[in-house]
C-alpha cells in the first residue's frame, strides 16, 4: 500500500496568490517530512479524473488544495470510482478557497501552517455523503445541496467571485431581486409537503453561502440530511434578517421549516422554468432531484 499522500492542486484558487501559497505549502509539506506526489487541474472538474488515477496508483491518502469546488470534485471523483472502498480514503484539506465553507464546520484553520501540521498528526473521523440523482445526471456532495434560489444565486455567482466572499452576498441580493418561486412537491419522511418556496436546501454540514447557517446542523455522520424548507420569504424578509443568515436565527422565521431524513424528493410543479440545483456551491443541473445519504462514507482529517 502507498503511505504517502497524493496532493490535488487547483492553480486557479488564492485569489492571484496561488504561486505564493503553493511555494509555502510544498516548504511546509517538506519540513513536516510529509511524503507527497502531486498533480495541478487544468479544467474543470479535472480532479475528478486526477484522485481516479492517483487512486488506481495505489493512494489512500488525498490532500485537496483549493476551496470548495475543488474539495467537491474531490470527493465526487472518490465517490465514483469503483477500486476500492470510499471508507478506505482519507482526505484532507489546504484550503485555498473564497468561500471556505466546508472547514468551517471543523474549525479547520485557513493557515497553511496550521493545516500542514494537522495533516502530519492524521486525526481523522467518518462523514457523510450526499447523493444527487437528476434526471440527465448524478452528483455526490460533502457540505450543503439545494434547490431554488440558491442554486439560481450559484449560476450567477462566477461573475462576481473577484469580490471574495462579499460575492455571495451580492449575488445573494441581486438574485431576490430576479429569481421566480417556483412550487415545490416536497417528499420527506412518508409525507408531502406542497408549498411556494424560496428554496430548500438539505446539508450534512453547518455553513454555506460564504458563513451562512442555514440548516439546523445536528452532526456530519449521523446518517441524516439537516433539510430547511424556506417558503414564501420575500425580498424585505431577507434584508431585515442578513445577521440572522449568519447566526441561525433565520430558522426561527415563521416561513421556514426544518426536518431531518436520510432521504428525500423534490419535484418542481412550474414546468416552464424549471429551477437550478447546487451542490458545494458548484452548479448540478435543473428540474426534479432525489436525494439520499450514504453515511460514515469517507475519512477526513480534522483538529
Amino acid at each position: 500500500m502507498n503511505n504517502s499522500w497524493f496532493v490535488i492542486v487547483n492553480p486557479v484558487a488564492g485569489n492571484g496568490k496561488f504561486n505564493k501559497y503553493w511555494s509555502d505549502i510544498q516548504q511546509e509539506l517538506k519540513c513536516n517530512n510529509i511524503t507527497y506526489e502531486y498533480a495541478k487541474t487544468e479544467y474543470a472538474n479535472h480532479e475528478k479524473l486526477i484522485v481516479q488515477q492517483a487512486i488506481n496508483k495505489g493512494y489512500k491518502k488525498i490532500i485537496s488544495v483549493g476551496g470548495d469546488g475543488t474539495l467537491h470534485h474531490v470527493v465526487n471523483g472518490i465517490m465514483s470510482q469503483d477500486s476500492i472502498n470510499s471508507k478506505e480514503i482519507t482526505i484532507a484539506v489546504i484550503p485555498l478557497g473564497t468561500g471556505n465553507d466546508w472547514i468551517k464546520a471543523y474549525n479547520i484553520p485557513k493557515n497553511i501552517k496550521a493545516s500542514v501540521n494537522l495533516i502530519k498528526q492524521e486525526n481523522t473521523v467518518f462523514q457523510d455523503i450526499g447523493y444527487l440523482e437528476l434526471a440527465n445526471t448524478t452528483s455526490y456532495f460533502n457540505n450543503v445541496a439545494g434547490i431554488g434560489y440558491d442554486g439560481y444565486v450559484v449560476n450567477k455567482l462566477n461573475k462576481l467571485k473577484r469580490f471574495g466572499s462579499i460575492a455571495y452576498l451580492l449575488s445573494g441580493i441581486a438574485g431576490l431581486l430576479l429569481y421566480k418561486k417556483t412550487t415545490f412537491k416536497i417528499a420527506i419522511n412518508n409525507k408531502i409537503i406542497e408549498t411556494t418556496c424560496l428554496m430548500t436546501l438539505f446539508g450534512i454540514c453547518k455553513y454555506s453561502a460564504g458563513g451562512m447557517q442555514l440548516t439546523d446542523y445536528k452532526g456530519s455522520n449521523n446518517g441524516l440530511f439537516d433539510i430547511t424548507i424556506a417558503k414564501n420569504l420575500s425580498f424585505w424578509d431577507l434584508l431585515f434578517s442578513i445577521k440572522k443568515l449568519y447566526n441561525g436565527k433565520i430558522l426561527q422565521h415563521k416561513k421556514v421549516e426544518t426536518h431531518l431524513a436520510n432521504s428525500l424528493l423534490i419535484t418542481p410543479k412550474n414546468n416552464d422554468e424549471l429551477p437550478y440545483i447546487q451542490a458545494d456551491g458548484e452548479l448540478i443541473g435543473k428540474g426534479e432531484v432525489k436525494v439520499s445519504i450514504l453515511k460514515s462514507a469517507i475519512q477526513i482529517v480534522i483538529p
